[in-house]
């Protein structure tokens, strides 16, 4: 029996993108969060990371399994196969492209960005994405600190520790913050609290059940909540 060429494999490429839906780049995108996390993407933590039901997720990942984007190993969660990472990435690729170019380009706030790109990130073609790339001068991170993937799929590599872990007379840059709460990051605008801005941890105390951070910056000393902390990441200054 004759193999297949180059040529049935390109189709069949071809075939499988074209059943990629807008939902399924979502999910592969949410696996690629949570393995960033603690490592593992449960069928209940990626529900509750897209805001659907349990069954919906298991159909979901029934689907991209039968696709080979991703394997799924019973009582062990999902992981993505390189195919799925590659989608992936590409669509982070275009989501923090897109932020930084709505920021800088448009005059965006940091806060709005997220939600403007994530209508935008599906929508992306090759063209739009190179432009974007060569206008915003081939950056590495987005406004929010997060690393940029390459077209290759390269992520940049990082060093930095939560500001949620750093002791008393520590100081640090920041370099990271989540994107995904507005209120935090208006906040952290008004205190002059972003990315590239050395701060020093003057004081650390319990409150409830977590740990609160009053920072320097600037001559101002302003209080960090330990859920705010907890999505902050810092280069320690040494």
């Amino acid at each position: 029996m004759p193999g297949s060429g180059p040529r049935d494999n390109h189709a069949r490429q071809t075939d499988r993108d074209a059943e990629i839906s807008v939902a399924m780049q979502d999910y592969l995108k949410a696996i690629y969060r949570l393995q960033q996390g603690d490592g593992r993407a449960t069928t209940l933590n990626l529900a509750n990371e897209l805001g659907l039901s349990g069954p919906s997720a298991t159909n979901m990942i029934k689907r991209l399994a039968d696709l080979s984007l991703v394997e799924h190993t019973r009582y062990h969660g999902v992981r993505l196969t390189p195919s799925g990472e590659k989608i992936a990435l590409e669509v982070i690729r275009h989501h923090r492209l897109l932020e930084l170019y709505l920021a800088e380009a448009m005059g965006f706030e940091w806060d709005r960005v997220h939600e403007e790109a994530e209508r935008l990130e599906h929508h992306v073609s090759t063209e739009f994405e190179t432009r974007m790339d060569e206008l915003l001068g081939h950056p590495k991170f987005d406004p929010h600190g997060d690393p940029i993937p390459s077209r290759l799929g390269d992520v940049p590599p990082t060093q930095w520790v939560w500001l949620s872990e750093l002791p008393e007379g520590s100081r640090a840059v920041l370099r990271r913050v989540s994107d995904r709460n507005s209120q935090q990051l208006r906040f952290l605008s008004e205190i002059g609290l972003v990315p590239g801005v050395v701060m020093e941890i003057s004081q650390s105390a319990t409150q409830g059940e977590g740990d609160s951070r009053t920072v320097l910056i600037a001559g101002q000393h302003h209080a960090i909540s330990s859920e705010l902390a907890a999505s902050m990441q810092v280069e320690v200054v040494v």
